[in-house]
């Protein structure tokens, strides 16, 4: 799709570099995250937001456009190991016969990708979509539309999506990823929350 490139076959270990990086994206915060990807991706633009706490094999092959979340345990498979039981396969012997397939993953402006979600090499996500979570990203997304499952189908329209999330009943909270007790102890909190539960992401 956006490049399919081949690598003679090697051992799968992670090496002292991308544990080094591991650690650096589970240091980091802020925009001293970002600053750190944006040395190591392909590409990195303006308002991203990336919980993920493992650094993906080729993180070089990786183009983050802008306004985008990954949220927490997205897991970018930028290679397949299918090489290693293929070498492996005359008696025991590794001969590098069978090259590792590597591939990038592009997404474009306005997107936001749940957690556990899986997205492999050789895609391409387009603008203004929502993937739903534990999805399988195994192909090219189109734009604005909201998808889900294994593997991902197209779910609705991002304008439909955006219409129905506007006129949902809910519930803000005076801190972000904060409840206070005196919020919790307000008269019909838990019956509205319940609420949450009914007309989200256009009835997935």
């Amino acid at each position: 799709m956006i490049c399919n490139l081949i690598t003679k076959g090697r051992e799968l270990v992670m090496t002292k570099e991308r544990l080094l990086q591991t650690i650096q994206l589970y240091v980091k915060k802020g925009e001293k995250r970002s600053d750190f990807l944006r040395k190591v991706m392909a590409g990195y633009g303006e308002n991203i937001s990336y919980f993920p706490k493992v650094m993906p094999l080729y993180p070089e092959l990786i183009k983050l456009h802008n306004n985008i979340v990954i949220a927490s345990n997205v897991s970018f498979f930028m290679h397949d190991a299918i090489h290693v039981v293929l070498n492996r396969g005359g008696g025991g012997r590794r001969e590098r016969i069978y090259p590792e397939a590597i591939g990038c993953v592009e997404i474009m402006d306005n997107v936001f990708v749940c957690a556990n979600t899986t997205i492999l090499y050789g895609v391409r996500i387009g603008k203004n979509v929502v993937i739903g979570v534990h999805s399988l990203v195994n192909k090219d997304i189109e734009a604005n539309a909201v998808y889900a499952g294994i593997p991902v189908k197209r779910i609705c329209s991002f304008e439909e999506f955006s219409k129905k999330r506007l006129n949902m009943e809910t519930i803000g909270v005076e801190k972000s990823q904060h409840i206070s007790k005196h919020e919790i102890e307000k008269p019909g909190r838990f019956l509205k929350i319940t609420t949450w539960n009914r007309g989200l992401i256009c009835q997935i």
